[in-house]
């Protein structure tokens, strides 16, 4: 889902104005706890503060849902940043007894993209994969190259999704865990569509889910697809198409 310039505007001011006196109250409750530590044992405190924690992230995501379409592209090598990513998630679930595994097609070697932004869409992914697997679940992720594309698949032997619920996960505020906002998939979506790319599911449940995106390798910015990408997002630091390439 893309967001016109109207929408980001009207989303950026709502932010604003609820971010100010949630700070303020957010620091308030801290010093109570501070001054009164007593506090924590009050009725309903610990639900209140969690409350207060969750806006704060709401709005976190609420600013990076509304500039998911703002891209600084840069070229890089694709298999150093894949190894990140897959560190980086094998040690946060280290101390769990999730099986997890990466595989990565040894012919893919650069890709044209916002690299932090499509690390946040690799990890949302996974992440999500961890909150739906059982305690010792499994989970893989693998990427080949396909031409002048990346096809990169997250899967999960998890609880899967329900088919009424399939053609509306990537809606923004729709979320079946507990504590979620329901944006990080309609952020991973919109991160992926501004790069060109395509973002799909096949979940069934207590059978899990397979996330596959395919991802082009090279961005090309000349007059049509400058204007495609406005559609899209802003697009920042694109690189130019040369002749014969």
């Amino acid at each position: 889902m893309q967001l016109n310039k109207d929408e980001q505007l009207v989303i950026s001011k709502i932010s604003h104005e609820l971010r100010n006196p949630l700070t303020i109250i957010y620091s308030t409750l801290q010093l109570i706890e501070s001054r009164h530590p007593e506090a924590r044992t009050f009725d309903h405190w610990h639900e209140l503060m969690q409350d207060v924690e969750f806006m704060s992230v709401l709005l976190d995501d609420l600013s990076r849902f509304n500039h998911a379409g703002a891209l600084n592209f840069s070229t890089f090598s694709f298999r150093p940043f894949w190894e990140y990513i897959s560190l980086s998630f094998a040690a946060s679930v280290a101390d769990t007894k999730l099986e997890y595994f990466s595989k990565i097609d040894s012919s893919i070697n650069q890709i044209t993209g916002d690299k932090t932004k499509l690390q946040e869409v690799f990890l949302n992914l996974l992440r999500n994969a961890a909150d739906a697997a059982s305690p010792d679940g499994t989970i893989s992720m693998t990427a080949e190259q396909s031409k002048d594309s990346i096809i990169i698949q997250v899967q999960d032997n998890g609880c899967g999704i329900s088919k009424e619920h399939l053609s509306s996960i990537f809606e923004p505020f729709t979320t079946y865990k507990k504590n979620g906002t329901g944006l990080g998939l309609s952020i991973s979506e919109s991160i992926i569509q501004a790069h060109g790319g395509t973002i799909e599911v096949d979940s069934a449940p207590q059978k899990g889910s397979t996330f596959r995106i395919t991802l082009p390798t090279k961005q090309c910015c000349n007059e049509n697809s400058c204007q495609q990408s406005s559609h899209m997002g802003q697009v920042v630091n694109a690189p130019a198409c040369k002749t014969g390439i």
